[in-house]
C-alpha cells in the first residue's frame, strides 16, 4: 500500500475522528504526528500506537503552535506527506441568541484553524513539489438547517477555501481533499452548548440499534485512508459520508 512510511500530521488528534485516523494509519505503516490541546489524551494515544507516533500539544488557533507541530514532523521524519486539518467545534443555537463569544470561537477554530494549517504547510509542500492537504468539513457545509447558521457558515467557508486551494496549488503537485461526514458518534456533540439541542441529537444518535443514524469515527478514518492511499496523479477532491438513515 502507498500509505506505508508516509508522514501524516493530524490536528484534533486526541479523540474521535482524529484518534481513529491516527490508529488506522499507523496500522498501515504510516508515521503519525499528532496535535491537540489535551496532552494526557495525546500521551495515551502515542503509548497505544508506539514508535510510529509522536505528539505536540497544539491549539490550531495559535499559528505558532501549528508551526511547531509541523517542525516536529520535519525534525523527526524529514518531510511531510499529508496534513489532516481535523480540529473543530460545533456550538448550536439560533442567531437571536446572540452568542457572540461562541460565534467567534467557531470562526477561530473552524476557519482560522484550517487556514493556519494551510498557511504553515504550503511552503513546505511547495519545496517538496508534493503533498496532500485534507480537511474535515461536514454535511453542514452542504445544507443549512435551523439553530446552526454560524456552524453551517464555517463549514461552507472551509469548502470554499479547500476548493480555492486545489485550483491554486495543483501545478505544484499539491492535492487537496474535503471529507464531509454526517452524524458521527464523537465528543464533538459535547461542544453544542445548548442543552436541548444536545439532548435531542444524542437521543437521535443513540435511538437506533441498527446504527443506521450515526457513524463511528472509524468510518471516517477509512475515508481518509482512501484519499491518502492513491497514486500522485489521483486527487480525491471530496468525499461525503452519511449514515444510511440520515435525513439531511
Amino acid at each position: 500500500m502507498s500509505i506505508k512510511d508516509k508522514v501524516v500530521v493530524i490536528t484534533g488528534a486526541s479523540s474521535g475522528i482524529g484518534r481513529a485516523t491516527a490508529k488506522l494509519l499507523a496500522t498501515k505503516g504510516a508515521n503519525v504526528v499528532l496535535g491537540a490541546r489535551r496532552e494526557d489524551r495525546l500521551k495515551d494515544l502515542v503509548a497505544e500506537i508506539g514508535s510510529k507516533a509522536v505528539y505536540q500539544v497544539t491549539d490550531v488557533t495559535q499559528r505558532a503552535q501549528v508551526h511547531e507541530l509541523l517542525q516536529l514532523a520535519l525534525t523527526r521524519f524529514g518531510h511531510i506527506d499529508v496534513l489532516y486539518n481535523n480540529a473543530g467545534t460545533m456550538p448550536q443555537g439560533n442567531l437571536s441568541d446572540r452568542e457572540y463569544d461562541k460565534w467567534q470561537m467557531m470562526l477561530n477554530v473552524n476557519i482560522m484553524g484550517v487556514l493556519n494549517g494551510i498557511g504553515e504547510i504550503l511552503p513546505i509542500m511547495q519545496r517538496q513539489r508534493d503533498g496532500l492537504i485534507i480537511t474535515t468539513d461536514s454535511v453542514a457545509g452542504h445544507v443549512v438547517y435551523p439553530a446552526s447558521a454560524v456552524y453551517n457558515g464555517t463549514k461552507y467557508a472551509v469548502r470554499a477555501i479547500m476548493k480555492g486551494l486545489r485550483q491554486e496549488e495543483k501545478q505544484n503537485g499539491i492535492r487537496s481533499t474535503i471529507i464531509s461526514p454526517g452524524a458521527v458518534r464523537t465528543e464533538l456533540v459535547n461542544t453544542i452548548g445548548n442543552a436541548t439541542i444536545e439532548a435531542n441529537i444524542k437521543q437521535l444518535m443513540d435511538s437506533d440499534g441498527d446504527r443506521m443514524l450515526s457513524l463511528d469515527p472509524e468510518d471516517i478514518a477509512n475515508a481518509v485512508l482512501f484519499a491518502i492511499d492513491q497514486p500522485k496523479h489521483v486527487a480525491i477532491s471530496e468525499v461525503m459520508v452519511r449514515p444510511t438513515g440520515q435525513e439531511v
